[in-house]
């Protein structure tokens, strides 16, 4: 299993929105092929064609993602079936 398939896969359980870092989130949007453009220092836009919500990221003190942020993360990659571009299966366990 790579990286970013763990990193999927935590994403996708739901179960450590708190412990996902900002970096590997930032690389799993990456490896899923959306485009990424930095804005106002810490803000971190992502966009993909073919999906409709424009991501707007941002790290809190200590290099970690926002729970929120993990959650609408989710939420593209469940609603657009893009965990299945890296192998995955759609539903969390």
């Amino acid at each position: 299993m790579t990286r970013h398939e763990r990193v999927l896969r935590r994403v996708l359980s739901g179960a450590a929105d708190a412990a996902i870092r900002f970096d590997e989130l930032c690389a799993l949007l990456r490896r899923l092929g959306f485009g990424e453009r930095q804005r106002d220092g810490s803000h971190h836009i992502f966009s993909r064609q073919g999906v409709a919500e424009i991501l707007n990221l941002q790290p809190r003190p200590g290099g970690e993602a926002k729970p929120y942020q993990v959650r609408q993360v989710r939420e593209v990659i469940l609603n657009y079936g893009l965990a299945a571009e890296l192998g995955e299966k759609e539903e969390p366990e």
